[in-house]
């Protein structure tokens, strides 16, 4: 294992003068915990004896709580369904401090993933999802547009669930108001992407777009082939247990993993890029933004679930 990175003097600044404006595709993760200590008779699968269950918000509207927790000022515009997954979410939302816009499609039903967890262990997910509609995607543009002066950062969660079809217009727009925008990806084709500031796919994720490389510097080449493509000013790539490279025009920075045990990884990538955005909202220069990134993307690792990183625990672990 690596040595335990810690996060040196003056790299964690105030955040909460930060403002961050998330947009993209939200759902609501639930969780059914139980007890299993028998196979069904009627197939060969375990019963779950469901004891208690918890609900946690999920895709952008986990990137906007975890930026929440840090102490910033957020801004969270997307679209539900009419139904009570959609008014959940909202009082989530809430509770966690932050400023939601959810706009109602009632021809769709709010992305829901329901996680059965048996003696700690993963056992089945089930998703109900819906693309929304153009009319609600519209309407959702317009009022992006609108909230772009009040806003220091604009972070683009795509969870390809269809709520970010404007993509390509929003970087544009946010852009010309002299907005960074940072795009946590989805799927093979990154053009839509073109000229974000950042985007922050992960290993796996990469690969599906520039291919498999043979050594570090294969992947250099690569990185930064797609980078000027794109027209982006940095390639953050979230590697697990390598850690993680940042590729900037000239520049390689690479911040190793921390050693920790990996619970469970669902939702890191939604830590890194809210602790990414709110640090440099805040003024971070390009390196302490991502060792504090990285620093809560280990942290995360270590709980179950959807889960967040809070100002208090990063500080915990400063020299």
């Amino acid at each position: 294992m690596t040595q335990v990175q810690s996060v040196p003097a003056g790299s964690l600044p105030d955040l909460s003068s930060a403002r961050l404006l998330v947009v993209g595709d939200v759902m609501l993760d639930r969780y059914w915990f139980g007890d299993v200590s028998r196979i069904s008779p009627e197939a060969p699968v375990p019963v779950v004896k469901v004891e208690k269950s918890e609900e946690r918000p999920g895709g952008a509207a986990n990137v906007a709580r975890n930026a929440a927790a840090l102490g910033a000022q957020v801004s969270l515009l997307s679209v539900v369904g009419d139904d009570e997954a959609g008014v959940t979410l909202g009082r989530l939302m809430e509770r966690e401090k932050v400023r939601s816009s959810l706009h109602l499609d009632a021809a769709i039903s709010t992305t829901v993933k329901l996680r059965v967890i048996g003696r700690q262990q993963q056992l089945l997910r089930i998703d109900f999802e819906t693309a929304p509609s153009h009319e609600v995607l519209r309407a959702k543009l317009a009022e992006f547009e609108k909230l772009l002066p009040d806003c220091d950062v604009v972070i683009l969660s795509d969870y390809g669930k269809g709520g970010l079809a404007h993509i390509a217009e929003m970087i544009r727009l946010a852009r010309a108001a002299g907005k960074r925008v940072l795009v946590d990806p989805k799927g093979d084709d990154y053009s839509k992407y073109a000229g974000a500031t950042v985007i922050t796919p992960n290993r796996s994720e990469l690969r599906e777009v520039v291919g498999r490389w043979s050594s570090e510097e294969d992947l250099t080449v690569r990185a930064n082939r797609l980078r000027d493509e794109l027209g982006l000013e940095a390639l953050l790539v979230t590697r697990s247990e390598e850690g993680m490279t940042l590729f900037r025009d000239g520049a390689t920075f690479h911040e190793p993993a921390r050693a920790l045990e990996v619970y469970d990884v669902s939702g890191a990538g939604d830590t890194v890029i809210a602790t990414l955005a709110a640090m440099m909202a805040a003024g971070a220069p390009w390196e302490a933004a991502v060792h504090v990134a990285n620093l809560a993307g280990g942290i995360v690792v270590g709980k179950l679930g959807t889960a967040v990183v809070t100002r208090e625990e990063l500080a915990a672990v400063q020299a």
